[in-house]
């Protein structure tokens, strides 16, 4: 782990102090999962997804393309 120090104006650092300690947690922790979510949307899975919809729809194939269901299964 790498200790990392930041600045929050009064209010905000006031404010994550009192909530972290109404959760459980500390502000140092909510921090680490807020930023190890951002990483997450950023790379991986997320990324992936992001440029798989990111691809223009191709129109499907008419049935004309495909054999009939009774040429596949005689009967």
């Amino acid at each position: 782990m790498k200790n990392v120090t930041i600045k929050l104006e009064n209010d905000v650092a006031h404010w994550s102090r009192v909530w972290a300690a109404e959760h459980d947690t500390s502000v140092s922790q909510i921090l680490g999962n807020l930023l190890k979510q951002m990483k997450r949307e950023k790379t991986g899975y997320a990324k992936a997804m992001q440029q798989f919809l990111s691809v223009d729809a191709q129109p499907l194939k008419t049935k004309q393309n495909y054999p009939l269901r009774d040429d596949l299964h005689e009967r």
